[in-house]
């Protein structure tokens, strides 16, 4: 992974909801206040409804420009602070610290290279942000879903650009995992590749980029899961 150029001051604060947008019936995107924090694209924070002691790192969504911060939240079977998060109402307090994490773009040559973001399911946020925050960046995006509605927010992105592999329906650019499109479209080894997902598929893509003779100083990952 590559370090950002800039020294960030880590905060720690509490933010109240600004409302929940609802993407699926088990993902939403809270949004919340700023409370001045700044932090690179692709970076991460800890976040905890007040009053809980269970805490939890996620993504940034929103980019760095933005007057809230935002992540990306999918509800887990049995999993208590996504449940959690998920009942929250505007005005309600949220604690934040943060930012931390080196999963970012080196500024200094963004324009100079060309850009592969692999994902799998909410994995899919700091690349939201990385996008963004970078409207002239040239970058094609890979994201593995199972299903054409967990296309998080597709629209935003450049047709072009944005891939959708689906491996439970056909309503995705491809019928397949983000491996079985790596298999049979080869990368080229000048690309700058970012991974985000699941340790499965960051494990199994990094083997076939690797057998592709992409260098390996050039493979950046962030395992969510």
């Amino acid at each position: 992974m590559e370090r950002g150029t800039e020294q960030l001051i880590i905060t720690k604060t509490f933010s109240e909801v600004i409302n929940i947008r609802f993407l699926t019936d088990s993902t939403f995107v809270l949004r919340f206040q700023r409370n001045g924090i700044e932090f690179q694209a692709g970076q991460y924070i800890v976040i905890n409804p007040a009053g809980n002691k269970q805490k939890r790192e996620y993504s940034i969504y929103s980019p760095i420009d933005a007057p809230y911060l935002e992540i990306l939240v999918k509800e887990v079977d049995n999993g208590f602070l996504s449940r959690k998060l998920k009942s929250l109402k505007p005005g309600d307090l949220l604690e934040t610290e943060g930012p931390f994490g080196y999963f970012v773009l080196n500024e200094d040559k963004i324009s100079l290279r060309q850009h592969l973001f692999i994902a799998t399911g909410t994995g899919i946020s700091p690349f939201h942000s990385i996008i963004l925050s970078n409207p002239n960046l040239n970058y094609t995006l890979l994201h593995g879903v199972r299903l054409g509605e967990e296309g998080y927010d597709k629209d935003i992105y450049t047709l072009e650009k944005y891939i959708q592999c689906t491996s439970k329906d056909k309503e995705g650019n491809f019928y397949g995992r983000v491996t079985d499109y790596l298999k049979t479209h080869p990368v080229d080894i000048d690309t700058w590749v970012y991974l985000c997902g699941n340790s499965s598929m960051i494990d199994d893509a990094y083997t076939i980029l690797e057998q592709q003779k992409v260098p390996s100083h050039h493979l950046h990952t962030e395992v969510y899961f």
